[in-house]
């Protein structure tokens, strides 16, 4: 459990993943986490090296590889991307570029292109000509004033 770790071994890891991050950790840089903190089944790395591994990591070595194989499945098989991914100027750069985003240029000219690019984008929506939003409501309310469905003479 995360509760058997102290805070300087959480203060510890938490420094090296903000220092090194990767979507591919070494296997030194497994051993250190794994010997820090406790093993879960949503690491991208398999729980081989777990403090806690007995004669029964077995399941959950399987645990972990059908849990990896439902995340590629879910995705298509493209890689992970995030908020992260779709932003090329962050700093420090993102680790896998999202599918239509141009890695980042820092000069002052293609900056500015890339700013004008954005702003010239055609907006999110549905190109629906916005007579017809207000103009249908109003004639099916203005049908109604007219036509009676329910009379009130029944003779």
């Amino acid at each position: 459990m995360m509760e058997n770790s102290t805070w300087e071994q959480k203060l510890n890891v938490l420094t090296h993943v903000l220092t090194y991050p990767t979507t591919t950790p070494p296997l030194h840089s497994q051993y250190f986490v794994a010997t820090q903190l406790p093993c879960y089944l949503n690491w991208d790395y398999p729980p081989l090296l777990c403090r806690h591994a007995s004669a029964a990591s077995q399941p959950l070595l399987l645990k972990w590889a059908f849990s990896q194989f439902l995340k590629r499945v879910s995705r298509f098989g493209l890689p992970h991307t995030s908020w992260r991914s779709k932003c090329p100027f962050q700093q420090p750069p993102p680790l896998v570029l999202a599918k239509g985003v141009e890695e980042a240029r820092w000069g002052e000219e293609e900056r500015r292109q890339y700013v004008w690019k954005r702003l010239r984008r055609k907006r999110l929506g549905s190109n629906v000509n916005p007579i017809i939003p207000i103009l249908l409501p109003n004639l099916l309310l203005f049908l109604f004033l007219f036509w009676d469905p329910i009379p009130l003479d029944e003779t």
